[in-house]
Protein backbone atom coordinates (compact mmCIF):
# COMPACT_ATOMS: atom_id res chain seq x y z
CA UNK A 1 0.00 0.00 0.00
CA UNK A 2 3.10 2.30 1.05
CA UNK A 3 4.48 1.29 -2.36
CA UNK A 4 1.04 2.18 -4.27
CA UNK A 5 0.61 5.65 -2.30
CA UNK A 6 3.91 6.58 -3.01
CA UNK A 7 3.65 6.52 -6.77
CA UNK A 8 5.41 3.30 -7.45
CA UNK A 9 5.73 1.88 -10.57
CA UNK A 10 3.90 -1.39 -9.79
CA UNK A 11 4.13 -3.77 -12.72
CA UNK A 12 2.34 -6.76 -11.09
CA UNK A 13 0.24 -7.91 -7.75
CA UNK A 14 0.21 -11.83 -6.55
CA UNK A 15 -2.29 -12.29 -4.51
CA UNK A 16 -3.17 -15.22 -2.38
CA UNK A 17 -6.20 -17.17 -3.97
CA UNK A 18 -9.63 -17.32 -2.22
CA UNK A 19 -8.88 -15.06 0.24
CA UNK A 20 -11.45 -13.41 2.65
CA UNK A 21 -8.97 -11.16 3.73
CA UNK A 22 -10.66 -7.35 3.37
CA UNK A 23 -7.20 -5.84 3.78
CA UNK A 24 -5.93 -7.77 0.46
CA UNK A 25 -9.28 -7.49 -1.20
CA UNK A 26 -7.95 -3.59 -0.72
CA UNK A 27 -4.88 -3.91 -1.83
CA UNK A 28 -6.06 -5.50 -5.06
CA UNK A 29 -8.91 -2.55 -5.70
CA UNK A 30 -6.06 -0.31 -5.13
CA UNK A 31 -3.18 -1.90 -7.55
CA UNK A 32 -5.64 -1.96 -10.20
CA UNK A 33 -6.96 1.66 -10.07
CA UNK A 34 -3.41 2.11 -10.24
CA UNK A 35 -2.86 0.06 -13.34
CA UNK A 36 -0.84 -2.79 -11.97
CA UNK A 37 -2.19 -6.28 -13.51
CA UNK A 38 -3.11 -8.05 -10.03
CA UNK A 39 -3.19 -12.04 -10.12
CA UNK A 40 -4.58 -14.63 -7.82
CA UNK A 41 -2.28 -17.76 -7.13
CA UNK A 42 -1.82 -20.44 -4.24
CA UNK A 43 0.34 -19.66 -1.34
CA UNK A 44 2.85 -22.06 -2.54
CA UNK A 45 3.55 -20.00 -5.52
CA UNK A 46 3.68 -16.72 -2.86
CA UNK A 47 6.30 -18.87 -0.71
CA UNK A 48 8.56 -19.57 -3.47
CA UNK A 49 8.65 -15.81 -4.57
CA UNK A 50 9.00 -14.65 -1.56
CA UNK A 51 12.94 -13.38 -0.62
CA UNK A 52 11.37 -12.52 3.15
CA UNK A 53 9.67 -15.50 3.54
CA UNK A 54 7.11 -13.27 5.19
CA UNK A 55 4.70 -12.34 2.11
CA UNK A 56 1.12 -12.14 4.00
CA UNK A 57 -0.26 -13.65 0.98
CA UNK A 58 0.67 -10.76 -1.17
CA UNK A 59 3.81 -9.73 -3.13
CA UNK A 60 4.08 -6.73 -5.72
CA UNK A 61 6.43 -6.81 -8.66
CA UNK A 62 7.84 -3.41 -8.76
CA UNK A 63 10.29 -0.91 -10.79
CA UNK A 64 13.57 -1.11 -9.20
CA UNK A 65 14.46 1.46 -6.40
CA UNK A 66 16.81 3.95 -7.39
CA UNK A 67 19.19 5.24 -4.92
CA UNK A 68 19.56 9.67 -4.85
CA UNK A 69 22.17 11.78 -4.63
CA UNK A 70 22.89 13.76 -1.43
CA UNK A 71 21.87 17.15 -3.39
CA UNK A 72 18.62 15.59 -3.64
CA UNK A 73 17.85 15.18 0.28
CA UNK A 74 18.94 19.57 0.67
CA UNK A 75 16.80 19.85 -1.95
CA UNK A 76 13.68 18.06 -0.29
CA UNK A 77 14.46 20.41 2.94
CA UNK A 78 15.00 23.59 0.91
CA UNK A 79 11.47 23.19 -0.66
CA UNK A 80 9.96 22.40 2.74
CA UNK A 81 11.63 25.02 3.88
CA UNK A 82 13.29 23.69 6.59
CA UNK A 83 16.55 22.80 8.07
CA UNK A 84 17.95 20.06 7.02
CA UNK A 85 17.65 16.67 9.01
CA UNK A 86 19.80 13.83 7.75
CA UNK A 87 20.73 10.24 9.44
CA UNK A 88 23.74 8.39 8.05
CA UNK A 89 24.14 4.89 8.97
CA UNK A 90 27.48 3.99 9.72
CA UNK A 91 28.06 0.66 8.93
CA UNK A 92 25.10 -1.18 9.72
CA UNK A 93 25.07 -4.68 8.54
CA UNK A 94 21.88 -5.87 8.83
CA UNK A 95 18.94 -5.04 6.77
CA UNK A 96 16.21 -5.57 9.24
CA UNK A 97 18.22 -2.85 11.55
CA UNK A 98 18.95 -0.52 8.22
CA UNK A 99 14.94 -0.87 7.48
CA UNK A 100 13.95 0.20 11.29
CA UNK A 101 16.30 2.93 11.16
CA UNK A 102 14.51 4.42 7.98
CA UNK A 103 11.19 3.85 9.58
CA UNK A 104 12.32 5.70 12.45
CA UNK A 105 13.64 8.27 10.58
CA UNK A 106 10.32 8.77 8.00
CA UNK A 107 8.65 8.81 11.43
CA UNK A 108 10.48 11.47 13.20
CA UNK A 109 10.55 13.54 9.79
CA UNK A 110 14.40 13.51 8.38
CA UNK A 111 14.55 14.69 4.86
CA UNK A 112 16.88 11.68 4.04
CA UNK A 113 19.28 8.63 5.02
CA UNK A 114 22.91 8.36 3.98
CA UNK A 115 24.66 4.92 3.84
CA UNK A 116 27.62 3.99 2.22
CA UNK A 117 28.37 1.76 -0.74
CA UNK A 118 30.81 -1.04 1.04
CA UNK A 119 30.43 -2.57 4.68
CA UNK A 120 26.88 -2.24 4.92
CA UNK A 121 23.45 -3.77 4.06
CA UNK A 122 21.50 -1.99 1.33
CA UNK A 123 17.83 -1.66 0.33
CA UNK A 124 17.04 -4.80 0.12
CA UNK A 125 14.18 -6.76 0.36
CA UNK A 126 14.74 -7.11 4.20
CA UNK A 127 15.09 -3.58 4.53
CA UNK A 128 12.25 -2.54 2.79
CA UNK A 129 10.60 -4.86 4.93
CA UNK A 130 11.47 -4.19 7.78
CA UNK A 131 11.06 -0.37 7.23
CA UNK A 132 7.33 -1.07 7.04
CA UNK A 133 6.40 0.87 4.01
CA UNK A 134 8.99 3.86 5.20
CA UNK A 135 11.45 3.56 2.52
CA UNK A 136 8.50 4.17 -0.33
CA UNK A 137 8.36 7.53 1.24
CA UNK A 138 12.06 8.38 2.32
CA UNK A 139 15.14 9.54 0.21
CA UNK A 140 17.99 7.43 0.36
CA UNK A 141 21.41 8.46 -0.88
CA UNK A 142 24.61 5.39 -0.99
CA UNK A 143 27.75 7.30 -1.06
CA UNK A 144 31.45 6.22 -1.89
CA UNK A 145 32.93 7.83 0.92
CA UNK A 146 31.05 8.25 4.10
CA UNK A 147 33.91 10.97 5.62
CA UNK A 148 33.62 13.27 2.49
CA UNK A 149 29.81 12.78 2.53
CA UNK A 150 29.97 14.80 6.52
CA UNK A 151 32.27 17.37 4.86
CA UNK A 152 30.00 18.11 2.47
CA UNK A 153 27.04 18.16 4.92
CA UNK A 154 29.55 20.08 7.50
CA UNK A 155 30.40 22.96 4.19
CA UNK A 156 26.55 23.47 3.77
CA UNK A 157 26.17 24.20 7.35
CA UNK A 158 25.04 20.79 9.59
CA UNK A 159 26.05 19.85 12.51
CA UNK A 160 27.03 16.64 12.85
CA UNK A 161 25.86 14.68 15.83
CA UNK A 162 26.90 10.97 16.89
CA UNK A 163 25.70 8.34 19.80
CA UNK A 164 28.52 5.83 21.52
CA UNK A 165 29.01 4.72 25.51
CA UNK A 166 31.11 7.49 26.74
CA UNK A 167 29.89 10.16 24.88
CA UNK A 168 30.99 13.47 26.07
CA UNK A 169 27.78 14.77 25.48
CA UNK A 170 24.78 13.87 27.71
CA UNK A 171 21.53 13.65 25.29
CA UNK A 172 19.23 15.27 26.99
CA UNK A 173 21.67 18.55 27.31
CA UNK A 174 22.69 18.56 23.77
CA UNK A 175 20.60 21.59 21.51
CA UNK A 176 19.95 19.83 18.12
CA UNK A 177 17.51 22.40 16.93
CA UNK A 178 19.65 23.74 13.86
CA UNK A 179 20.57 21.89 10.47
CA UNK A 180 21.71 18.28 11.20
CA UNK A 181 23.05 15.27 10.57
CA UNK A 182 22.44 12.06 13.32
CA UNK A 183 25.17 9.66 12.53
CA UNK A 184 24.05 6.01 14.00
CA UNK A 185 27.11 3.42 14.59
CA UNK A 186 27.01 0.15 13.35
CA UNK A 187 25.99 -2.85 15.34
CA UNK A 188 29.27 -3.83 17.09
CA UNK A 189 31.60 -1.39 16.44
CA UNK A 190 30.02 1.75 16.44
CA UNK A 191 31.04 4.25 14.69
CA UNK A 192 34.45 4.25 12.32
CA UNK A 193 37.14 6.50 13.07
CA UNK A 194 36.92 8.86 10.55
CA UNK A 195 33.37 9.43 10.96
CA UNK A 196 33.91 9.81 14.80
CA UNK A 197 36.77 12.33 13.67
CA UNK A 198 33.82 14.43 11.98
CA UNK A 199 31.27 14.81 14.42
CA UNK A 200 30.83 18.09 16.22
CA UNK A 201 29.25 16.14 19.39
CA UNK A 202 29.29 12.93 20.41
CA UNK A 203 26.40 12.08 22.65
CA UNK A 204 25.73 9.37 25.04
CA UNK A 205 22.22 8.05 26.16
CA UNK A 206 21.84 7.11 29.68
CA UNK A 207 21.75 3.35 30.73
CA UNK A 208 20.41 2.71 33.96
CA UNK A 209 19.82 -0.99 33.79
CA UNK A 210 23.02 -4.14 33.33
CA UNK A 211 23.09 -4.09 29.84
CA UNK A 212 25.50 -1.68 28.17
CA UNK A 213 24.15 -1.32 24.80
CA UNK A 214 20.76 -0.14 22.82
CA UNK A 215 19.90 -2.04 19.44
CA UNK A 216 21.13 0.04 16.47
CA UNK A 217 17.43 1.00 15.74
CA UNK A 218 16.19 1.46 19.30
CA UNK A 219 19.53 3.76 19.94
CA UNK A 220 17.90 5.86 16.75
CA UNK A 221 14.37 6.09 17.55
CA UNK A 222 15.39 7.72 21.41
CA UNK A 223 18.11 10.19 19.20
CA UNK A 224 15.35 10.86 16.81
CA UNK A 225 12.73 11.53 19.04
CA UNK A 226 14.78 13.68 21.05
CA UNK A 227 15.30 15.85 17.97
CA UNK A 228 11.87 15.74 17.04
CA UNK A 229 10.95 17.44 20.74
CA UNK A 230 13.68 19.77 20.59
CA UNK A 231 12.31 20.69 16.72
CA UNK A 232 9.06 21.58 17.79
CA UNK A 233 9.33 23.50 21.52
Amino acid sequence: MEAIRSGRAIDKVFLVRDSADKALAFIASSAKNAGAVVTECDRRKLDAMSLTHAHQGVIAVAAAREYCALEDIFARADQLGQDPFIVVCDGLEDPRNLGAVIRCAECAGAHGVVIPKRRSAGLTAAADKASAGAAEHMLIARVSNLAAALETMKRRGLWIYGAEAGGQSPLWRTDMKGPLCLVIGSEGAGMSRLVRERCDFVMSIPLLGRVNSLNASAAAAVLLYEIVRQRHE
